[in-house]
């Protein structure tokens, strides 16, 4: 397997990496929250701004391996609150025009007080 770093992506919080390879070609890229990359502050504190953000972070890590938001099979979505759920789908929806298989649930908080956190399951073209 083959590690996926990038300085376009915020660095990881904790003992993990941005993502991973397999020998397969399957991309497999850690949670995104919405930090701005070199700063690690978040991108605002709506969860359109957050979003966009994290989705960008998962843009540059995918980008990084090779691929592109048009590869990804799978994305799993945690979101604070549920009733950003609409919210969220719009910004969503502009970047995973593909519709990709997904997973989107509640949790009771993210790392650094963040509204959503997004991560994907790509395959290198």
């Amino acid at each position: 397997m083959k590690s996926i770093e990038t300085a376009n992506a915020p660095a990881a919080l904790g003992p993990y990496t941005q993502g991973m390879e397999s020998r397969s070609g399957l991309i497999f890229t850690s949670g995104q929250i919405g930090l701005v990359p070199g700063t690690g502050e978040p991108a605002g504190d709506t969860i359109e701004a957050q979003a966009e953000q994290a989705i960008r972070n998962v843009g540059a890590i995918l980008e990084a391996a090779g691929a592109g938001y048009g590869d990804v099979l799978k994305t799993v979505c945690f979101l604070a609150d549920m009733d950003d759920f609409a919210a969220f789908n719009a910004v969503y929806a502009k970047f995973f025009t593909g519709k990709p298989a997904r997973s989107c649930v509640a949790v009771k908080s993210l790392p650094k007080g963040m509204l959503c956190e997004v991560e994907a399951i790509a395959e290198k073209p």
